[in-house]
């Protein structure tokens, strides 16, 4: 049995609260899980000791039985020193999109054109 450390999100409708579950992963999100383990709140403010609160020791055994966790709960884990999370890297990500860079393919193309005519108007100039 597969097994993921994963968010479940509870609360109201625009007031999100979520519970650090570990569950099956056949298991929809907010379904059944086997053990709550820890719980967050994104409303608080990113330095508040209660934004996040975990069972290390649970969380620790479920490491070590092989649960993977999530992105999101790996970056709660990296913060709090249970677990090695790597940096993600996508250098295509800042890279401008395809019509962005025909746009600017075409305006070079003016620019060069406008500097080739102007070379020219004053080679005519010179040479009269």
């Amino acid at each position: 049995m597969a097994v993921k450390i994963r968010l479940a999100r509870f609360g109201t409708k625009k007031r999100p609260y979520y519970r650090i579950v570990v569950a099956d992963i056949r298991a929809p999100r907010d379904g059944r899980y086997i053990e709550h383990i820890g719980s967050f709140n994104p409303l608080l403010p990113k330095d508040s000791e209660d934004r996040v609160k975990m069972d290390e020791e649970r969380i620790k055994y479920w490491l070590s039985v092989g649960a993977q966790p999530t992105d999101r709960v790996a970056r709660f884990l990296d913060a709090a020193g249970l677990l090695k999370r790597e940096a993600r890297n996508n250098p295509n990500k800042g890279k401008p999109g395809r019509k962005r860079m025909e746009r600017e393919a075409e305006a070079e193309a003016a620019k060069q054109a406008a500097k080739e005519a102007a070379a020219a108007a004053a080679e005519e100039a010179s040479a009269s």
